[in-house]
């Protein structure tokens, strides 16, 4: 159904446990805190302004918002998590437009964004400011180092900037196989939310702004959008404890892994078309609908594309090669059913 039906890692409830005994300091005065934040400037081969958050959404606010003002625009894929899945939480918080674009695969390019700029000096119309995009995108596909490279070069070239959502960056590099340096700091990206709660955390992100320069109100933004934990260590120990060792990268790994050793057990079956190669760990088949609603009465999850009869079956940290082969046995066994009933 979801990577956030997964449970926490066991190294992130150890990490929790271990933050509980005795007290510390409030509102991200804590160790755990200085520890996390330098562990970040660490995992970005410099210094970055780090931000704990309690959640995605969340952390989308305190970035944009820090970012906007209410007269700016947004652009992004119409299929963009702010879009669809925030309930206009950043639209709200920010005053800002979002402006979605179409595209067949919720990747944005520069010729996607490039005809919005004739707004630019025109009162009649938000001024065009942010870029933002998904990595990995809704549709699991992934920005190239090159491709990430041409948008901020464009941005920047229209004094705008480029905003990345990264609820799912851990299996982005590691899919890449490229470093975190490589991919958002080379490339130009200005800032970013780094997920945790998808790859293993309880819950709490990161919002970095790679550009320091950016983050000047970024704290007061984060106060008043709600997103200031009191007992932020808690969010500290979690990411200290995924960043440990390059344990994210390792679950992103896995989960990826999962994903494709499902993509290969399917792609045999009759009525199963695969509508995107898997690149992260989400699988988007088109089915017949009496299948679907066949299967989600076994195995709940979620329909992408309802008139096209297209679904999205993801994997986590925590599934099992047990759990992929037990899927497509059933899967299979579905299929025969279906074929038996027409």
């Amino acid at each position: 159904m979801s990577d956030n039906t997964a449970g926490v890692v066991p190294e992130v409830m150890e990490a929790l446990a271990e933050a509980a005994r005795g007290s510390a300091a409030p509102y991200g005065w804590d160790d755990y805190t200085a520890q996390a934040r330098s562990a970040f400037d660490e995992l970005f081969g410099q210094p970055v302004e780090t931000l704990f958050c309690w959640g995605g959404t969340g952390g989308n606010v305190v970035g944009l918002a820090t970012l906007v003002s209410p007269w700016h625009s947004i652009i992004t894929a119409d299929s963009a998590h702010v879009i669809v899945d925030e309930c206009g939480a950043p639209a709200r918080f920010t005053g800002a437009t979002l402006t979605p674009v179409a595209t067949d695969d919720g990747k944005l390019r520069t010729q996607d964004v490039a005809p919005f700029l004739q707004w630019s000096g025109n009162e009649h119309h938000p001024q065009p400011k942010v870029i933002l995009v998904s990595q990995a995108t809704e549709t699991g596909l992934l920005y190239s180092v090159d491709e990430l490279a041409a948008l901020c070069d464009f941005a920047h070239s229209h004094e705008m900037v480029v905003y990345v959502d990264g609820a799912r960056i851990a299996n982005a590099v590691a899919a890449l196989g490229c470093t975190v340096s490589e991919l958002l700091v080379d490339t130009g990206v200005d800032a970013m939310t780094f997920g945790l709660t998808k790859n293993g955390a309880m819950y709490g992100e990161a919002v970095v702004f790679i550009d320091t320069a950016l983050a000047a109100n970024a704290h007061f933004v984060r106060k008043q959008a709600g997103q200031l934990a009191s007992k932020g260590r808690y969010i500290a120990a979690q990411a200290l404890a995924l960043l440990k060792d390059d344990l994210w990268l390792t679950y992103a790994t896995h989960s990826n892994a999962m994903a494709k050793r499902l993509a290969d057990g399917v792609a045999g079956i009759g009525h199963v078309e695969m509508t995107l190669a898997p690149q992260v760990n989400g699988l988007f088949p088109r089915l017949p609908r009496p299948l679907i609603t066949a299967l989600q009465e076994w195995s709940l999850f979620f329909d992408w594309d309802e008139d096209d009869d297209v679904v999205r079956w993801m994997t986590s940290w925590e599934t099992t090669t047990t759990d992929v082969d037990r899927f497509i046995a059933g899967l299979e066994y579905s299929v025969s059913r279906f074929d038996s009933a027409v």
